[in-house]
């Protein structure tokens, strides 16, 4: 309400009650002042009318919610369900233009400065979650695997010759199929076995890079977040050979934003050698809907390249959601659930070990990974083939989503490339295995619950195995008997 229709409103109501209204309404203003000033994501939270004020602050300000407003054009931000339109908060004509994600619409003023702001704050915050000297980023709407897909066909433009990408093997498809979209021929580089790690074989890459020709070569694509046993790659060492080697290289961190040690190998890597860009998952760092992701870097007109070669407008609902969240978590509720998650990634792996001591499997040491754990299946597996992915099932049919069982010998072909030892990142690891992780968001009930019904799970089978070696004896037993009767 501006200072005229406080006037006005005066001669209705007590002059004082009015002035006391206002100040109430100034206390919001103040919050929206600081963050258009700043662009920074506000240290404490706000409460939920004053994101709705802001928002609806954005809304009035594009054409489709103009009292009066005639639209002759193709796309007029027309929405025929009032309730479709509550749900976007009438924020309708999304972002960026045809010819650039991030440019501003001039019939979208609102649209397009949420568009900014959120970049803006989701920029601050990688800062905040350990990457300092990130220069750029912008969010996306797209998952990782299509974003990483936007990053390689950039590179295609500044590298024509390329048609390889070196990429230390992940079993997870969607970053094997992102390279295969951008039409490159992956380089699969298998992994390492240092105790129950797999990790980056440097020797095997720097040596494929010599074969094939630096000229040939795309980019390297690397991971930090990931399931153990596999661990993050030799962030610092691969972005030392693509400097050396003047290699762009691509980080996927799909879910590292929320672990420090991920995020700490990517700043060293980038100070150290060279990081074109890394790319990050919205739903998983910040527990909002499916279908968003941020892509960042270190040379600002680099990360506009890339933003640029998005062909058309987007969604603005990625950009929507993370904004609305972070708006309402501050950066002292971002770091609480960071520090959350640490703390019950040590009470997984502690109360893990108990489980796998007692069913005498081993929790695998996997110390450079810090999110993804391992458990043993081997006493499993020796007793019955299929009792591995039973396993799976059997904890599917209880409720406990997220964990990963992994058999020996699994092979899968993906787009052509046949991958032994499918799910272990490794053509063959030494032992079946079980994945749990502890990701931003999880609570201590969520892992005590997990336990429990997996001890159940383990339980049954070890029953089982002992009433199949009974019957087994009996059988031998009566055989035995027989014989001598004969």
């Amino acid at each position: 309400m501006n200072a005229e229709n406080q006037g006005c409103s005066e001669r209705l109501v007590t002059a004082a009650y009015v002035r006391q209204g206002a100040q109430g309404r100034r206390a919001h203003e103040l919050r929206l002042r600081a963050l258009l000033e700043q662009g920074k994501c506000p240290e404490d939270g706000w409460d939920e009318s004053t994101i709705e004020l802001f928002l609806h602050e954005l809304a009035i300000m594009d054409s489709n919610n103009f009292l009066g407003n005639c639209g002759v054009g193709e796309r007029e931000g027309r929405v025929v369900s009032g309730l479709v339109a509550r749900r976007h908060y009438r924020l309708i004509h999304g972002i960026g233009r045809s010819g650039d994600i991030s440019a501003v619409q001039p019939k979208a003023a609102g649209s397009s400065l949420l568009n900014k702001l959120t970049n803006s704050v989701v920029l601050d915050v990688i800062k905040l979650a350990g990457v300092r000297t990130v220069t750029g980023c912008f969010v996306v709407p797209m998952a990782t695997g299509m974003s990483l897909t936007l990053c390689f066909l950039t590179l295609r433009h500044k590298r024509p010759k390329a048609k390889y990408i070196i990429w230390p093997r992940i079993d997870q498809k969607s970053c094997f199929k992102s390279m295969i979209t951008a039409g490159f021929e992956p380089v699969v580089i298998e992994n390492v076995l240092e105790g129950d790690e797999l990790r980056t074989d440097l020797e095997a890459v720097e040596t494929k890079i010599k074969a094939l020709g630096a000229e040939n070569i795309l980019c390297v694509h690397s991971t930090t977040s990931c399931f153990a046993p596999r661990v993050p790659d030799r962030l610092e060492e691969l972005a030392v050979i693509c400097a050396n080697y003047d290699i762009p290289h691509i980080v996927n961190n799909a879910y590292g934003l929320q672990s420090s040690k991920c995020m700490h190998l990517i700043q060293q890597g980038a100070r150290v050698g060279r990081i074109d860009a890394f790319v990050q998952s919205l739903d998983k760092n910040f527990m909002v809907p499916v279908g968003g992701a941020i892509i960042a870097g270190f040379s600002e007109s680099f990360i506009q390249e890339i933003s640029k070669m998005y062909p058309g407008r987007a969604s603005a609902s990625p950009s929507l959601d993370v904004l609305i969240t972070l708006l309402s978590l501050g950066t002292s509720g971002y770091k609480k659930l960071l520090k959350e998650r640490k703390e019950m990634f040590s009470y997984l792996s502690c109360e893990l070990k108990k489980l796998a001591d007692n069913h005498n499997e081993r929790l695998l040491d996997t110390p450079h990974n810090p999110i993804s754990l391992a458990m043993s299946l081997k006493n499993l597996d020796e007793t019955n083939d299929a009792a591995v992915t039973q396993l799976g099932s059997m904890l599917f049919t209880r409720q406990v989503s997220g964990a990963r069982v992994v058999p020996c010998g699994s092979v899968q072909t993906v787009n052509n490339y046949t991958f032994k030892g499918f799910m272990s990142h490794a053509n063959d690891y030494p032992c079946a295995y079980l994945n749990a992780a502890s990701a931003i968001g999880i609570k201590k009930q969520d892992v005590d619950v997990f336990l429990k019904r997996l001890d159940k799970c383990l339980k049954t089978f070890r029953k089982e195995g002992k009433q199949e070696k009974c019957i087994d004896e009996i059988s031998a037993s009566n055989a035995a008997t027989e014989q001598l009767e004969d």
